[in-house]
């Protein structure tokens, strides 16, 4: 029955296109929990609102585009390939409880039909070609959903969304391709949820010129449809076709079902930004590290999930490898265990 349940899934997946064709897909463990944000506040110690970060160990403060050479500077990585010395990060999940403390949201590795990927917190990242695609450069960086925004009507669901998973086996299949049917915007707020999926999907579409705008999007856009095919057609502003980044997170909700340690009114689940911001702002952001090459010939050469790719150079490290690439808080703070309040303005406090 089980076997039956898992053929579905991927027949399901399979018509969304989300595994018509090779593409990378990998574990990233966590590099540091930390309030820095090289791409947003460069140079700022103790930012706006808490980041987990992994990828390579060069991630600092602040990164200057093209001067500061990811690949060049980190010694190791704390995602699956060797050679992917990029930065990937995204806001942190909190449960708030009824006595108004809060509490970091554990995160696992994620399952499905293409098979298990290991991390020690972190998320997981998918590299999906559609065609031709272009590589991006070295100094690259992007950013995806806003952390600012608290209306869920101004977030298109087919590239931010949220998954309820009722059980606490990520290999347990749940619903279709990432960000279709039941998925929601907004963070569920069910204690049937025992973990819950987040996915973020970057634009696909380049105009070719600049690694970066001001707001850290104009340069890039959306094309055509939604959801993780690759991307549609591009806009004649943006006609260079990317690889489509991929984020997704599995948040393991299952240790707060307990309702009655829920609060009684607002949402339990919420992200790092504060109180009002829920899906809503949720986003992701991206510093270009691979070295050389090596991701354009693994596009070029179809090498596809996490194994090792002879034809592009790519080699797959062990858990345990990529799993003890981590560095030190550069905005030192608790952020584990009950705090008082979340990690926003002054250092909070263990509660």
């Amino acid at each position: 029955m089980r076997q039956w349940a898992s053929l579905a899934a991927a027949v399901a997946l399979l018509a969304n296109g989300a595994v018509a064709q090779n593409m990378l897909r990998f574990a990233c463990s966590q590099l540091v929990v930390d309030r820095v944000d090289p791409l947003v506040n460069p140079g700022q110690r103790y930012t706006p609102h808490l980041h987990q970060i992994v990828g390579g160990n060069s991630f600092n403060l602040t990164m200057t585009p093209v001067e500061h050479d990811l690949a060049k500077l980190s010694t190791c990585t704390s995602c699956t390939f060797a050679q992917d010395k990029s930065n990937y990060w995204t806001a942190v999940m909190f449960f708030k409880a009824k006595n108004g403390s809060y509490h970091r949201v554990p995160q696992v590795g994620n399952g499905g039909p293409q098979g298990q990927l290991v991390n020690k917190g972190g998320l997981d990242v998918y590299y999906i070609p559609s065609g031709k695609v272009t590589a991006f450069k070295p100094g690259f960086r992007m950013l995806a959903g806003d952390a600012t925004n608290t209306d869920d009507n101004k977030v298109s669901k087919g590239n931010i969304c949220h998954r309820c998973w009722t059980s606490t086996n990520e290999n347990n299949f749940v619903g279709g391709a990432p960000c279709t049917g039941s998925d929601t915007v907004a963070i569920p707020q069910d204690t049937k949820c025992k973990m819950i999926r987040q996915t973020i999907i970057f634009p696909a579409c380049w105009d070719g010129k600049n690694l970066d705008s001001p707001d850290h999007k104009s340069h890039v856009a959306y094309g055509q449809g939604s959801g993780a095919t690759g991307g549609g057609a591009c806009p004649s502003t943006h006609p260079v076709k990317l690889p489509q980044v991929m984020y997704e997170l599995m948040w393991d909700v299952s240790s707060f079902a307990d309702r009655s340690i829920w609060p009684d009114s607002g949402p339990a689940f919420i992200y790092s930004m504060n109180l009002g911001y829920v899906g809503s702002a949720a986003h992701g952001d991206y510093l270009f590290g691979w070295e050389g090459d090596s991701l354009q010939k693994a596009m070029d050469n179809g090498c596809n999930l996490n194994r090792d790719c002879p034809a592009a150079g790519l080699t797959a490290q062990s858990p345990d490898v990529y799993s003890a690439c981590t560095v030190k808080q550069q905005a030192p703070e608790p952020v584990d265990g009950w705090l008082k309040a979340l990690p926003m303005g002054d250092m909070p406090m263990k509660a």
